[in-house]
């Protein structure tokens, strides 16, 4: 049978593919399954559904019908259960079907599962937070690596890898996520911080002052975090008022000029001039003080 790619390339690649799903096996043609034998998937990865989508999906379904079938197994007690297509599954429900179109396949769980979370993470009106934690289902309840894992979901490693650093951010940020407070680029900026409490401040500030990601990015940078300090995300005028009373503290204490630079990425240096070698021996003298 041809491959069909309204099915999503990850999903297709893993149903067609019998040597790396050796438990699932295409069905010859499309049925028509009554939609009363048809029950949800309990391992369905989706944690919500949008009613006024569905409203919509419903009207569209009721014009023209069904495009893309549905993907079932049949169950021990006869029922149909869905592996993909729970969305249009309700859709179909509202707009009064009895019947719907579907590929009917073999699976037992642990494959079931692994079609499921595959098909899902092809979905464009997922939060980041749920392609996250579909990611590490797939690695904790399928056994895959991530290098497996990115050939199966069509994705590169290092994509695969940003989603699931999300999931170390606190809980606070993980839902302005959901939420759509921020975006991935923002979380993305402030997960390279590793102080909580600073991924915080950084977290509120954004939304506070409704910063760009490369603003966030900026300040990331400008951050100096040393562990059990109470450090909060300062704009760079700040900080750069800070650097110019350090240099002013600095020249003051060895009396002369102290020449300080810094660049964003944090590189820079302290240059302390002389003129002559006594005040060389005053330089020293005040170091070996302190």
């Amino acid at each position: 049978m041809a491959k069909k790619s309204a099915l999503g390339r990850g999903l297709g690649a893993l149903i067609d593919n019998s040597d790396q799903v050796n438990q699932s096996r295409p069905a010859a043609s499309i049925n028509e399954i009554d939609i009363s034998k048809i029950e949800v998937n309990p391992w369905q990865p989706r944690t919500k559904f949008d009613q006024e989508k569905l409203e919509e999906l419903s009207q569209s379904i009721k014009q023209i019908g069904i495009i893309q079938p549905l993907t079932l197994r049949v169950t021990d007690s006869g029922m149909y259960q869905i592996i993909a297509g729970e969305r249009r599954f309700r859709a179909s429900k509202l707009a009064g079907l009895t019947k719907v179109p579907a590929y009917v396949r073999v699976a037992d769980d642990d494959v079931m599962l692994e079609m499921a979370l595959v098909e899902n993470i092809q979905r464009e009106d997922l939060d980041p937070i749920e392609v996250a934690i579909s990611y590490q289902r797939l690695i904790d309840e399928c056994n895959l690596t991530q290098e497996s894992m990115s050939d199966r979901v069509g994705k590169k490693r290092s994509t695969v890898t940003n989603y699931l650093r999300l999931l170390k951010l606190p809980a606070e940020i993980q839902l302005g996520l959901v939420e759509k407070q921020i975006s991935m680029g923002h979380a993305r900026a402030i997960i390279s911080v590793d102080d909580a409490r600073v991924q915080l401040n950084i977290f509120e500030q954004t939304i506070k002052e409704d910063l760009s990601v490369r603003k966030v990015e900026e300040i990331v940078r400008l951050l100096n975090v040393s562990e059990g300090s109470k450090s909060s995300a300062k704009p760079k005028s700040q900080a750069s008022d800070e650097y110019q009373a350090l240099k002013s503290q600095l020249s003051t204490f060895f009396k002369t000029n102290i020449q300080f630079s810094r660049t964003d990425k944090g590189i820079g240096k302290i240059v302390i001039p002389f003129r002559s070698d006594e005040e060389l021996e005053k330089i020293i003298s005040a170091l070996d003080k302190k």
